[in-house]
């Protein structure tokens, strides 16, 4: 079978969040799809196979970390779309039935992907014992995200404190279900984003995570009600970097950007 690495949320190789990408005919033992993860080792892998005509989706979704399976990765569902759309096995719009409900991918003429995720909600919630001296910055404010998304969200004093973090990623493991979502607004929002933010995840096998759609589903209201708008543009400050475009229309968040295959090959087990 075909095996991609595909660079989301990006126009140019080898920056963005790289996802690697394989589709099936059905879905193998649960075991097969951690251990290929593990093999990719990449943030995400994503696995789909095409569902019976007249669903309510087109393709079933699955998403795994390099250390397990999780319920809502936004970069790895518009790198599987891209791979869909180029390749022609999708044309138009597809619906993916996933753990976190049906999401829509729509392709634009442009070559970018919209994705249509649940919106998270956001808890205000006391700043956990450890989360600040594990960031090594003063918090702000934090928040719950809610069961998809499973961070908590940390506001900092501005863009260059969340630039220049340095974690304690033991620590930081403690503090959260999957992990922490560090943002700030942007200095200077004319320079084509609105807020920042970086994404960590030792609890799932990423110190990291390089550009984070599904951070976005809770950055993207937050900011919004923070700013008074509903379409903004964030900066995933990661070393490889990335940018999201937002829109939220409640209960739903839109998130666009584009995609690059890096890798094609063959998948020999």
């Amino acid at each position: 079978m075909r095996i991609r690495i595909v660079d989301a949320f990006t126009d140019r190789p080898f920056a963005g969040n790289p996802a690697g990408v394989l589709l099936l005919d059905a879905f193998p033992d649960d075991s097969w799809m951690q251990d290929v993860a593990r093999e990719v080792n990449q943030a995400e892998t994503a696995f789909a196979h095409p569902l019976p005509t007249g669903g309510e989706a087109d393709w079933a979704l699955r998403w795994f970390t390099p250390a397990t399976e999780v319920a809502l990765c936004g970069h790895a569902t518009l790198a599987t779309a891209h791979v869909l759309h180029t390749t022609g096995a999708h044309r138009g719009p597809v619906r993916f039935a996933t753990r976190s409900g049906v999401l829509v991918a729509g392709p634009g003429e442009d070559g970018t992907v919209t994705l249509d995720l649940p919106t998270a909600p956001l808890t205000a919630v006391a700043v956990p014992e450890g989360v600040a001296e594990a960031l090594g910055a003063t918090v702000r404010t934090a928040f719950d995200t809610g069961p998809n998304v499973g961070d908590l969200l940390v506001e900092l004093a501005d863009e260059k404190t969340v630039r220049s973090l340095r974690p304690d990623l033991k620590a930081l493991a403690a503090c959260s279900e999957r992990g922490i979502i560090a943002t700030a607004r942007a200095e200077a929002p004319g320079l084509g984003h609105d807020f920042v933010s970086r994404c960590f995840f030792p609890n799932v096998g990423i110190d990291e995570d390089h550009v984070t759609g599904s951070a976005h589903t809770a950055l993207a209201p937050y900011w919004s009600q923070r700013l008074g708008r509903a379409a903004l543009t964030g900066l995933q400050a990661s070393p490889r970097s990335g940018l999201v475009r937002t829109e939220v229309r409640g209960a739903r968040t839109l998130l666009g950007g584009r995609a690059v295959t890096v890798v094609e090959g063959d998948l020999l087990v």
